[in-house]
């Protein structure tokens, strides 16, 4: 069945990793793929959480670029959204959110019936599905448990598209699951006491903090640029 959705009144993530390879923008998640390769030289990482410490400062952006560049290197790729209060995954994507991780933790369908392929070659989804009354508890759930480790079977990357983490506990909750994490801040917009804030957190989860993407980089081109540092 056909899980193409048109995005109604949403404004789209750009997949500009996806539709200009040669973009200087392109180049910089590039940079971030690499950077997570020297990364996983001591320890095997293989589900990445991404957050930010407040909303709309390009996380979900992020989430899908960097999925879309890891799969472009013929690594075969999941793009989970777990963010169960606003899900954007299936937007950015065009598809259905009318089952996906919320139906699999209720036991309502399997892995299978949930992952849909996308038209990126090695990567697919695993849209939010309906959202719940409870998604930190989904989330903390030993259900939850056991379908990262399925996933991990399945993927070479496993990519979760967490909710902002200072407005609820979720990120923390993936975070202590999952082998690192990736902050993303906006330049310009996030405030330092904020983004520290936000690693204290990060720290309390006992997670590993892989890097930060810092959004909307100022240059003479005027481009926008994802560092890693």
């Amino acid at each position: 069945m056909s899980r193409r959705l048109r995005n109604k009144n949403k404004k789209a993530v750009s997949l500009i990793t996806n539709f200009n390879t040669r973009s200087p923008i392109t180049e910089q998640y590039r940079l971030i793929r690499n950077n997570l390769h020297f990364s996983s030289v001591d320890k095997d990482i293989k589900t990445i959480v991404i957050t930010s410490p407040d909303p709309s400062e390009g996380k979900s952006t992020t989430s899908a670029n960097l999925s879309i560049i890891l799969a472009q290197q013929g690594k075969k790729v999941l793009l989970v959204d777990t963010d169960l209060r606003k899900p954007t995954v299936h937007f950015a994507f065009k598809v259905s959110n009318i089952y996906g991780l919320t139906n699999i933790l209720t036991k309502d369908i399997n892995l299978e019936q949930a992952i849909t392929k996308t038209y990126v070659a090695n990567l697919d989804l695993l849209t939010s599905g309906p959202l719940p009354p409870n998604p930190s508890e989904l989330l903390n759930s030993n259900a939850m448990e056991l379908i990262i480790e399925d996933l991990k079977g399945l993927y070479d990357y496993v990519i979760f598209d967490t909710p902002p983490i200072l407005v609820v506990t979720d990120s923390q909750v993936m975070a202590s699951k999952c082998d690192g994490v990736v902050m993303v801040i906006a330049s310009g917009k996030t405030k330092k006491d904020r983004a520290m804030k936000a690693k204290d957190f990060l720290e309390k989860a006992n997670s590993l903090l892989l890097g930060v993407v810092v959004n909307g980089v100022d240059y003479k081109q005027k481009d926008y640029y994802g560092h890693y540092g």
